[in-house]
């Protein structure tokens, strides 16, 4: 047993040396010192008889003598392997620093310090442990001094990564929730619009605005050859009523001729309402207008020539919310008082009608500016 330091401690190891001489051992050095060398015999002499000194001193400075291994090696057999003294300190692997310190003068290389003894020395014990499964980590100084250091094996082969089927990303669920929503609030809204119109066409139906204001309007309506119709007739009875109560100081009456009549829608008015006591100075006829736009045209003129605001329209109930719209938009700030009696309020059916019929009409006003060609005796 030999003890090997390496400066941490002392650690016991087997000495690798074979258990007998006998058997060849290249690897192995022996050091001898010339007093342990044995006396040789006469057939080993050298050439001028003397006994063989190895170092040549009794043969003289010429002569050498000539060695054997087995001669060499036989005194020390029988004492053992470990029998021969030695002379120069062992190496952590086994080897005089003598020897070690040839072999790196050969190769041109300096004596290995002391790191590199540790490392060979812990090799040792390391270098029979099997390979991991993963690739050679360990560093060149790892290495076994009698072999090449091993080249860094290639990482094992592994199975091509499975091809995912590649899904477009979802859409946030926020955004998907709030485009639904306006989809579903714009029907909802296209839905509800119309609906919505027919109430309103009905509640302005029902209001009746009596407030002071500059000029009483009557929209006109059919007359056959200057008697006005039963519902143009309803219209100016009501006018009347206003007149009399104070509403405005003046009646407009309003509406042109269709072809083949003898007098226009204003002058019927005018002429009914000067019958039944209204001072003709008190009236105002606009004889311009086949509809009630063109109608509401014509008055806005002669609102702007007498530097009039104020209006208030007569008309048949259902009809107000369309003159009043068309009139707001051609500057002629009005109410609506419209009149209860007549052809157009008798029946509920001919309510439902009208009512239908102005809420159309109205959308068709707002999406072409012009009035519908939809055209009844209450129009």
């Amino acid at each position: 047993m030999r003890t090997a330091n390496d400066g941490r401690g002392d650690e016991t190891w087997e000495d690798p040396a074979p258990a007998s001489s006998t058997a060849p051992d290249d690897d192995a050095t022996r050091v001898i010192s010339r007093s342990d060398l044995p006396a040789f015999p006469a057939e080993h002499a050298g050439p001028a008889g003397g006994t063989a000194d190895p170092a040549g001193a009794t043969g003289g400075a010429d002569e050498t003598a000539v060695f054997s291994r087995d001669a060499l090696t036989a005194p020390f057999a029988a004492q053992g392997p470990d029998s021969a003294p030695r002379t120069t300190p062992l190496t952590a692997d086994g080897e005089d620093e003598a020897s070690a310190t040839r072999a790196f003068a050969r190769g041109g290389a300096a004596p290995a310090p002391e790191g590199a003894r540790e490392a060979a020395f812990t090799r040792r014990f390391v270098r029979e442990r099997p390979g991991g499964r993963g690739p050679d980590t360990a560093g060149a100084d790892t290495a076994r001094p009698d072999t090449p250091p091993r080249s860094r094996s290639a990482p094992p082969p592994q199975d091509p990564p499975r091809r995912r089927r590649t899904r477009p990303a979802p859409r946030p669920r926020g955004r998907r929730l709030r485009l639904r929503w306006i989809v579903t609030a714009l029907l909802l809204t296209a839905l509800a619009l119309p609906p919505a119109t027919w109430g309103w066409v009905w509640y302005t139906a029902r209001q009746d605005d009596r407030a002071a204001t500059d000029a009483i309007v009557v929209l006109g309506a059919s007359q056959y050859n200057g008697v006005p119709s039963p519902v143009f007739e309803a219209r100016l009875r009501h006018a009347q009523v206003l007149y009399l109560d104070g509403v405005a100081p003046v009646i407009v009456t309003v509406g042109g001729k269709q072809p083949g009549d003898n007098f226009t829608e204003a002058a019927a008015g005018r002429n009914w309402l000067i019958e039944v006591g209204i001072p003709s100075d008190r009236i105002i006829a606009v004889e311009e207008g086949s509809d009630t736009l063109q109608s509401v045209r014509a008055v806005s003129t002669v609102f702007a020539d007498n530097a009039w605001d104020e209006a208030t329209l007569v008309s048949d109930p259902w009809h107000s919310l369309r003159s009043k719209v068309m009139a707001s938009d051609h500057g002629i700030d009005s109410g609506t008082s419209p009149s209860r009696s007549g052809p157009a309020v008798i029946e509920r059916r001919t309510q439902l009608w009208y009512i239908t019929r102005e809420t159309a009409s109205l959308w068709y006003y707002w999406i072409f500016n012009d009035s519908s060609d939809i055209r009844v005796n209450a129009a």
